[in-house]
């Protein structure tokens, strides 16, 4: 219990420090040796546990005090938001029903039932834990400067960086006690901190578009903190339990229990950000880029997918299943297709990430051992380039004042050492044979054993959208475009750290994927399936390892000591010597411009999501009404 409640304490102690201090000197200490130690903890605990899966009791007797406590607490916060400031009873309403559920419970069947396992560290809670600790923890250091070039940018935001950190370090605690919870209503208590931390940070600006599009995260997040709390009282009054590991052991000894697992694959539709509930996670875009790279990458969506991942031995054959296979491969498609209509940079890695996240659910909804794998092979691969994304997007967004791609234009030549992290993150996002295209190659393997030849053409397309908008901007940046200065300057060293870091672990990931899946995600696919196979053989495993590590390799190899010869550019007219403008009609100097093709007739927004909307919300009606007749009806 030492190693997993110092990995919750000190995040969570670091969080009340961090909110204490005022000035810049002492917070960027403690920052930096909370991140530290965040870091060491979690690869300690990972090395404690891998390959020895714990069950763990919490002993004293005052844990349903302190959940009651927290509960409360976090309600209260969110009923001074709601009812007090801003005057949002429909969302105060919600809080309101779950809250009421939850005491319902722990005062009166709940009290009677005591959960043998609390906690449960197993190999896919320690990749999370790898996942939130490092990247979480470089995330936190990364802020550390963009947050101090953010308040000289916005002198008309308040400066609150000590409420900042504050929530960032609370959110990293909660998603260390949630990844490792046996126990639901430890799972929930932190899964409702996560939710407010979100809605914390999004507002973080407190102007009008932040406010709102917090409430909105806020709101469709506790729908889902309705359908957790309605889980857990249906789970408590039927089978007197509340631990996740029992209800997987009922629903594989074939108990009817599709209600609880239905509705807490629903509370991961929200966290996750599916359609129809995308809309906050494109609303978090407002938010300061440490907080997208945040929610999108290593804890706020990654908590929805982990427990959907979870229960994925009792979907599959079932309506639970079809539900979470059916709205995953839509949101896939269809968030896959908005990204190729969009220039600003955040919105494509949002549409991205929602994309990435609907293929994760995809599989977790056919159930099987393969489909599993793929899944959690994706949500590793994800989790690290996509933060390398966000924050490159983020830098590249302070030094040259925008963050549209069509602005990235010689970024190559003025930002080289952020290009060429920003290369990185793309490369390992779609290029063969960076992680993800193997990942997504699993996936096709996984739906054509599980006999889904649909969502065979699901990924096919969604898969050829994707390669065209992540070609778009790496031609972009790639492009070679004399610039008169540098204009890596102004970057911090903790944000290069970070960086660095990042495109650093992007590769070794990548080239390390036949150790990850042998030694963490097939020894825990063999203890929750009882058996063992290979999803992709490890020969062409190493095959592909290997040529990460050539791609890499050569470069540094070759591309050194050469002498580079700039060559005029054949534009459509004289070239002026610069290859930036040239001469045309009637003596007119006019500028080079390379534009991108966005087909927004054909992809764009409005349209596509109103056709997933549609599509998803019809099957979340249909499969619900389907499982709770069928309960009602026996």
């Amino acid at each position: 219990m030492c190693l997993p409640g110092l990995l919750i304490g000190v995040p969570f102690v670091a969080a009340i420090l961090a909110f204490c201090l005022r000035g810049n000197g002492a917070r960027n200490i403690l920052v930096k040796l909370a991140a530290a130690v965040t870091m060491v903890l979690s690869v300690g605990t990972a090395i404690r546990y891998f390959g020895h899966p714990a069950f763990l009791k919490i002993t004293g007797g005052f844990l349903p005090a302190v959940l009651l406590a927290v509960d409360v607490i976090a309600a209260a916060v969110i009923f001074y938001y709601t009812l007090i400031k801003f005057k949002k009873f429909k969302i105060a309403f919600l809080e309101l029903i779950q809250l009421a559920g939850i005491l319902w419970f722990e005062k009166g069947i709940g009290h009677a039932i005591e959960a043998r396992h609390d906690l449960l560290i197993d190999n896919f809670a320690l990749i999370m834990v790898l996942i939130a600790g490092i990247i979480g923890s470089l995330i936190a250091v990364f802020s550390l400067g963009y947050m101090e070039e953010f308040q000289k940018e916005h002198r008309d935001v308040q400066d609150r960086r000590p409420f900042f950190f504050f929530v960032i370090f609370l959110f990293l605690s909660a998603m260390f006690g949630l990844v490792i919870s046996n126990n639901l209503l430890i799972m929930y208590t932190c899964w409702e901190i996560t939710s407010l931390c979100s809605f914390l940070l999004i507002g973080y600006t407190q102007t009008e578009e932040a406010v709102e599009n917090s409430f909105k995260a806020l709101w469709m997040n506790l729908l889902g903190g309705v359908a957790f709390a309605a889980a857990i009282l249906w789970l408590g009054a039927e089978y007197e339990s509340v631990e996740l590991s029992m209800l997987i052991n009922l629903g594989r000894s074939s108990q009817p229990v599709e209600i609880a697992v239905a509705l807490l694959v629903f509370c991961g539709f929200t966290k996750a950000a599916m359609m129809p509930f995308s809309g906050w996670l494109l609303g978090a875009m407002v938010a300061p880029t440490p907080t997208s790279a945040l929610l999108h990458s290593s804890t706020m969506v990654k908590a929805g997918v982990f427990l959907i991942i979870k229960l994925c031995p009792v979907l599959g054959p079932n309506h639970a299943g079809l539900m979470t296979m059916f709205i995953g491969g839509a949101t896939f498609l269809f968030a896959s297709f908005v990204a190729i209509s969009q220039s600003d940079g955040k919105k494509v890695l949002a549409y991205s990430t929602i994309s990435n996240l609907g293929l994760i659910v995809c599989c977790a909804g056919i159930g099987s051992y393969e489909a599993a794998w793929t899944a959690i092979m994706i949500v590793v691969f994800h989790a690290v380039a996509k933060s390398l994304m966000f924050l490159s997007v983020g830098t590249a967004e302070q030094q040259l004042g925008s963050r549209n791609i069509e602005n990235f234009d010689g970024m190559f030549c003025s930002l080289p050492g952020l290009s060429l992290c920003m290369i990185i993150g793309i490369c390992g996002m779609f290029l063969a044979p960076f992680g993800m295209l193997i990942s997504k190659w699993a996936a096709m393997k996984a739906f054509v054993d599980a006999g889904h030849p649909l969502l065979l053409l699901v990924l096919v397309f969604g898969s050829s959208t994707t390669l065209f908008y992540w070609t778009k901007w790496l031609g972009k940046i790639t492009a070679y475009i004399p610039a008169e200065k540098n204009l890596e300057e102004g970057i911090h060293g903790v944000e290069w750290l970070a960086l660095r870091s990042l495109s650093a672990l992007t590769i070794v990931t990548c080239v390390l994927f036949p150790v990850i899946s042998q030694m963490a995600v097939i020894p825990y696919l063999e203890v929750t399936y009882e058996t063992t196979m290979e999803v992709i053989s490890r020969s062409n495993l190493l095959i592909m390892s290997m040529m990460v590590l050539l791609l890499v390799v050569l470069p540094l190899r070759f591309g050194k000591g050469q002498e580079k010869k700039l060559v005029v550019t054949n534009l459509a007219g004289e070239n002026l010597g610069n290859n930036q403008s040239y001469r045309g009609a009637a003596g007119q100097v006019i500028p080079v411009t390379v534009r991108n093709w966005y087909m927004e007739k054909w992809f764009g927004e409005a349209k596509m999501k109103l056709c997933g909307f549609i599509l998803c919300g019809s099957c979340l009606l249909i499969e619900f009404a389907i499982i709770f007749g069928g309960a009602f009806h026996v």
